[in-house]
C-alpha cells in the first residue's frame, strides 16, 4: 500500500482492569493541553451506574436552612464558569513504588486535563443556606457496590471541608471541553475540586448533604489515607493536595537514539501555586540543566509543558531525569513518600535510553 494512503495511527487507552473499568491515558503520546474525552483516563471502584437522566434532580439537604431539590434546567440557569484543570488519580505511578504495593498498578497515565464548565458549589450552598456549625459537605455518587473488606454495599461518597467546598473554583460541572460530560466521566453532573487528587471529584452526583460532623465513609476513612507504616495505622493522614510532579513524555523509556540533537519534553504539575522550574539531568543527578517552560495561559490548575534540546555526541546508555519545583518551593523528591496504599507517588521521573 502506498504510504500516503495509510490511515493515521492513533493512541488508545491502556487497560488496567475491565471490571470495574480502569484505563490509563497514553500520556507519552499526548501533545496537547486538552485531552479528548476518549483518551481521558478512567478510574472506577464499581460498575457504571444506571439512572434516568429524564428524571434527574439534585437534592441539597442536611445542615442547611432550606433544603432544596434542583432540576438540571435550574442548574443550567445559574452563572457558570469554565476551568482548565488537571485531574490526577492519587494512585498514579503506584507501580513504581518499592517495595511493590497492592492496588491498581498505574504507570504514568492516570492523569488527564481539559476544560470543565459548571456552577460553583458555593452558589448552590448559598441558595440552600449553611446552618451554623456546618463542617463538611458530603457529595454522593450514583455508583455503588460491595466492599469485600467490609462485607457491605456502599455508594461512592466523599466530603469536603466547608472552606474547600466554598472555594470559588470548586464547581458542579456539566460540560467537558464544551460538550456535556461523557457518561463514563460523570454525566450529567460531576464535582470538580481544583488542586486535590481526583478521588475528591465525585462523578454521577446523586445528592449533596451538609453535615456538622466529620464524614466517616470508607472512601474517606479507610481509603485515600496515607498510612506511613506497613503494620499499623499510626500517623495516618488524609490524601488531599496534589504533590509536585513531572513526567517525561519524550524520549520513551528504553528508546534507541542516534547521536545528534534530541528534544526532551514532558509535563509538570502541582496542587500548590504553579510550576516555577523544571530541571533535567543526563548524568544521574550530578548536574542539573534548566528546561524551557512553554508559554502558559492557565490559571494555575493545569499542567506546565516543558522541553530541553539535548545534543549528544557520545554513544552509550543514558538515564534522563526530570525534577519539577513549584512556586511554594516544593521540589520533587529523589525518593517517594512510601505509604502502604500507594498514594501520591512523585519521585523524580526517569527514562533510560541508548545512543548508537
Amino acid at each position: 500500500m502506498d504510504r500516503i494512503n495509510q490511515p493515521k495511527v492513533k493512541p488508545y487507552l491502556l487497560t488496567r482492569s475491565l471490571s470495574p473499568e480502569n484505563q490509563e491515558t497514553p500520556i507519552q503520546f499526548i501533545d496537547a493541553d486538552m485531552i479528548p474525552d476518549k483518551l481521558f483516563y478512567r478510574r472506577n471502584h464499581f460498575s457504571y451506574p444506571a439512572f434516568s437522566y429524564s428524571n434527574y434532580f439534585l437534592p441539597i439537604n442536611g445542615s442547611v436552612s432550606k433544603p432544596i431539590v434542583l432540576s438540571m434546567q435550574e442548574i443550567l440557569e445559574f452563572p457558570s464558569k469554565t476551568i482548565q484543570i488537571v485531574l490526577e488519580c492519587s494512585g498514579d505511578k503506584r507501580s513504581f513504588f518499592e517495595p511493590k504495593l497492592f492496588g491498581e498498578q498505574w504507570e504514568k497515565g492516570a492523569i488527564s486535563q481539559g476544560y470543565w464548565s459548571g456552577v460553583p458549589l458555593r452558589t448552590l450552598l448559598e441558595r440552600s443556606g449553611l446552618s451554623e456549625g456546618a463542617k463538611e459537605v458530603v457529595v454522593e455518587g450514583y455508583d455503588f457496590g460491595e466492599r469485600t473488606d467490609l462485607d457491605k454495599v456502599f455508594t461512592f461518597a466523599r466530603s469536603l471541608p466547608i472552606e474547600k467546598a466554598l472555594h470559588p473554583d470548586t464547581i458542579i460541572a456539566y460540560e467537558y471541553n464544551g460538550k456535556p460530560i461523557p457518561f463514563k466521566h460523570g454525566y450529567p453532573l460531576r464535582l470538580i475540586v481544583p488542586q486535590w487528587y481526583a478521588m475528591a471529584s465525585v462523578k454521577w452526583i446523586k445528592q449533596i448533604r451538609v453535615i456538622d460532623s466529620h464524614f466517616t465513609g470508607p472512601f474517606q476513612a479507610i481509603d485515600y489515607v496515607y498510612y506511613p507504616h506497613k503494620e499499623t495505622d499510626q500517623e495516618a493522614f488524609p490524601v488531599t493536595t496534589v504533590n509536585v510532579n513531572s513526567t517525561i513524555q519524550k524520549p520513551l523509556d528504553m528508546d534507541i537514539l542516534n547521536t545528534g540533537m534530541h528534544e526532551i519534553k514532558g509535563i509538570a504539575w502541582t496542587g500548590q501555586g504553579v510550576i516555577s522550574k523544571v530541571e533535567i539531568s543526563i548524568d544521574g543527578g550530578t548536574t542539573w540543566l534548566t528546561a524551557k517552560l512553554e508559554p502558559s495561559k492557565n490559571n494555575g490548575y493545569a499542567w506546565q509543558s516543558w522541553s530541553y534540546e539535548w545534543t549528544v555526541s557520545k554513544k552509550g546508555e543514558y538515564v534522563i531525569l526530570s525534577k519539577a519545583t513549584d512556586s511554594t518551593g516544593r521540589p520533587q523528591p529523589t525518593d517517594p513518600f512510601w505509604n502502604r496504599k500507594g498514594y501520591g507517588y512523585n519521585a523524580i521521573d526517569h527514562v533510560k535510553v541508548k545512543v548508537e
